[in-house]
């Protein structure tokens, strides 16, 4: 048993507390039934057991944690947050918080991923709008916002608009929307199966022709638009 904290280890209590106000209500006995820790040891590790850096990594994983979050280095000079992942849960009342991915995503020649800095860093969404998007609720991380710039998509999507990307889509997965890269930056861009090939294919076709999807493209995720329940068909 610990007696005395070293200031790494009260970090590490205090972003535990946290975690467990923030997404458990301030509830231990829901966040021990969700990571399968014994309640006593859990109420140990917030008080006075010992806290090392093992214990941490795992307790960090089962909770969904963030990489980092109860492992980065802290102390009592440097209490900056670790890099932040997506948390699936923001508060207790079941909403999904999703962030953005960095840079922006063309709609016409293509964009390098760090052009810009994007004004929108993350947004919430009901768990129950999520599923009637994407049919449920993937894992922390998965779901990342993008901001389609150009006019191949048009009137589909608007340039400006805000996108939701399902990055774990990294396949073709039927005709639909995509994100993808075929060597000039991330595009936004519609799929289709023409039986022969899968066409890259703009909704704006007049001024962007479609064309078979060239061998060593990349697809980075399936996009669903953010303000209504679409896909492109």
């Amino acid at each position: 048993m610990s007696t005395d904290d070293s200031p790494t280890v009260a970090a590490r209590r205090e972003r535990l507390q946290q975690w467990i106000a923030e997404h458990h209500g301030g509830s231990q006995a829901s966040f021990a039934a969700a990571t399968g820790i014994n309640q006593g040891e859990l109420s140990g590790l917030l008080k006075r057991k010992s806290f090392g850096e093992k214990r941490a990594s795992s307790l960090q994983k089962a909770a969904g944690m963030p990489e980092g979050y109860l492992t980065f280095p802290l102390n009592q000079m440097d209490r900056q947050q670790p890099p932040r992942q997506v948390s699936e849960v923001a508060t207790s009342n079941e909403y999904v918080r999703v962030q953005q991915l960095d840079g922006e995503a063309g709609m016409g020649e293509g964009r390098i991923n760090d052009d810009f800095p994007e004004v929108i860093r993350s947004m919430d969404f009901t768990a129950s709008y999520i599923r009637s998007i994407v049919g449920f609720v993937p894992q922390p991380g998965r779901l990342v916002l993008v901001t389609g710039r150009g006019d191949s998509m048009l009137p589909i999507i608007q340039p400006g608009e805000t996108l939701l990307v399902d990055s774990g889509v990294q396949v073709f997965d039927g005709d639909g929307i995509y994100l993808i890269n075929t060597g000039n930056g991330q595009q936004v861009k519609g799929l289709q199966d023409r039986g022969s090939a899968v066409y890259v294919v703009s909704a704006n076709s007049a001024l962007y022709p479609a064309f078979p999807m060239p061998s060593g493209a990349t697809i980075g995720g399936k996009v669903y638009l953010r303000n209504r329940i679409e896909r492109f068909n």
